[in-house]
């Protein structure tokens, strides 16, 4: 059996994301295989860019119901500097870390695809260049329940 949750509640408990995290916080742009859980350091791989986020990166939910409830997206633009920290031109993106502003606390990981290809986060382009300006595409969130 599933449980259900009211349109207000999912409203609200994914209005809490942007709250837990924090305003500006990091996105690392990452090589390699995605550790098992947030809490636990990479292990392989490469730092290819760390992106500042907006301080209100996520779009908050009002009202939404029916099947609107409880859906979140990234707000504003999601753009990285370029990759000084890649480990050379060519390196594929394969996952993402969501950090906190200090970047000592994970809160999220995820895939990386292109846009178009059905990653928990899209970017124009996953093969990195040193010095490439990284633009996210997409990230969303729906809380469970509806």
């Amino acid at each position: 059996m599933a449980i259900q949750l009211g349109e207000t509640l999912r409203n609200n408990m994914i209005n809490q994301y942007e709250t837990t995290v924090g305003t500006a916080p990091k996105l690392q742009i990452r090589s390699g295989t995605r550790p098992a859980a947030p809490a636990t350091a990479p292990a392989d791989g490469a730092l290819l860019d760390t992106i500042t986020l907006p301080s209100d990166w996520m779009a908050i939910v009002g009202s939404q119901t029916g099947n609107d409830a409880g859906k979140i997206a990234k707000n504003g633009t999601w753009v990285g500097g370029g990759a000084a920290a890649a480990a050379g031109a060519g390196t594929n993106a394969t996952y993402y870390r969501l950090m906190n502003s200090a970047e000592s606390v994970c809160h999220e990981t995820g895939t990386v695809t292109a846009t178009g290809g059905g990653g928990d986060l899209t970017l124009d382009n996953i093969s990195i260049a040193t010095a490439q300006i990284i633009t996210v595409t997409g990230w969303n969130r729906t809380q469970g329940g509806g």
